[in-house]
């Protein structure tokens, strides 16, 4: 068990997107969308908690290499009673930032949950709307370095 060598590996460019989605009630949405939450901007925050994680993806998973990442971009889209959190990661390294971008994703979503939680919660505390789901990798890229 351990961290595979890839010293003998070429820097190439690599680019992963990712996906995933938080279902949430409409009622919140709309709040989200006319920033009227009360711990602040969704969107804006959104896309700071996903690029602090891009960048410590090796510190929580012992078996990803530390990589220069050279952009991170996130977008985030309300569709019909969910939000969708889309992120892409590039790199020039001798590994992929497939992991980079799904980490940026949970992180995305679990700060979307964090953020809307007060607004999402039942009469007894519970989240039984709130749901993420859909996490994928959607696209991975690697090509020669001009």
């Amino acid at each position: 068990m351990g961290m595979v060598d890839i010293s003998d590996k070429k820097n190439m460019i690599r680019i992963a997107r990712a996906r995933g989605r938080i279902r949430l009630r409409e009622e919140t949405i709309r709040r989200i969308v006319e920033d009227r939450i009360e711990k602040g901007n969704v969107f804006e925050a959104t896309k700071v908690a996903v690029m602090n994680a891009v960048k410590k993806t090796a510190e929580l998973l012992p078996f990803c290499h530390p990589i220069e990442i050279t952009h991170i971009h996130t977008k985030i889209c309300p569709v019909r009673g969910y939000l969708d959190v889309e992120v892409t990661v590039k790199s020039v390294s001798k590994t992929g930032v497939e992991m980079e971008a799904l980490v940026g994703v949970c992180a995305g979503l679990l700060n979307i949950w964090d953020m809307v939680k007060k607004y999402e919660k039942d009469e007894k505390g519970q989240y039984p709307y709130t749901l993420i789901t859909d996490i994928q990798v959607v696209e991975k890229v690697k090509r020669e370095v001009k």
